[in-house]
């Protein structure tokens, strides 16, 4: 396992697209709490790129949560169906433990693998430095800003160790400046990390300005409306014209109206 983050390798145009999780024809269905049964996904098809970011979005109950949980094995599929790498889940909320310190909770993924807490510890802690986090080890959760519980969060499902990170809603509960804070902050990231992430947002803004390519889902069941790939470099700003368009075609995939600002 890695002890620092390091240069994220490019692949050259000659090398052959490898996917971290490709899923085909998933169809899945659930029973709610009154026992009636609920499509959540109808005949998805998509593959995440390795080394690449693929943004899931979608209206509310289009299934983007269950897609994750799918893909990390914490549900199997009614049909069709999923092959990936293992996978790590980062939850809409960071569940950091209040009783560990900012170290410990980081280092949770590494205990649970089978390292004492000395080396848990000693591996987690040069991390710190690198992810903006250093002087805060033996902080409690309760003592952490927003942004600093989900970078330690991050920094949990990061140490796991799986090639394929689930991120779930991870800056949803943030405020506007942090959360463009922590969407700069994951870019720079991940441009020193070799992972393949699959990212769900609500925020069509938000998945353009990290993800290398854009999947739209259609109301529940959801399905795939439109794929837009994104080849804009890094760091990517709003107001960009790029930027801009790419939002207007991913709201007119969702069947939402925008005027000539893209808003």
């Amino acid at each position: 396992m890695p002890t620092g983050l390091q240069d994220r390798a490019q692949p050259s145009p000659q090398t052959a697209i490898s996917y971290s999780a490709s899923v085909d024809s998933l169809t899945h269905t659930y029973t709610d709490a009154h026992g009636r049964a609920v499509t959540a996904l109808a005949d998805l098809s998509l593959h995440a790129t390795r080394g690449r970011v693929l943004a899931v979005v979608g209206p509310s109950g289009a299934g983007k949560t269950t897609l994750l949980e799918l893909i990390c094995g914490l549900q199997s599929p009614t049909a069709g169906s999923i092959s990936c790498e293992p996978a790590a889940l980062m939850p809409q909320r960071d569940l950091l433990l209040p009783w560990l310190d900012a170290l410990d909770n980081a280092a949770l993924a590494l205990r649970i693998s089978g390292l004492s807490r000395k080396q848990a510890r000693a591996e987690a802690d040069p991390l710190f430095v690198e992810l903006g986090l250093e002087g805060f080890q033996s902080a409690r959760p309760h003592e952490l800003s927003g942004g600093m519980r989900q970078r330690v969060a991050f920094l949990r499902t990061l140490l796991s160790g799986k090639e394929l990170l689930c991120l779930d809603e991870p800056f949803g509960a943030l405020d506007a400046i942090t959360r463009s804070q922590m969407q700069r902050w994951l870019t720079d990231a991940l441009a020193r990390e070799p992972r393949t992430v699959v990212l769900v947002t609500h925020d069509v803004e938000e998945a353009i300005l990290l993800a290398d390519q854009i999947v739209v889902l259609s109301p529940r069941p959801g399905r795939l409306v439109a794929k837009i790939d994104v080849t804009l470099p890094h760091p990517r700003a709003h107001t960009d014209s790029h930027v801009v368009a790419l939002r207007a075609q991913a709201m007119r995939a969702l069947g939402l109206q925008t005027d000539a600002a893209g808003k």
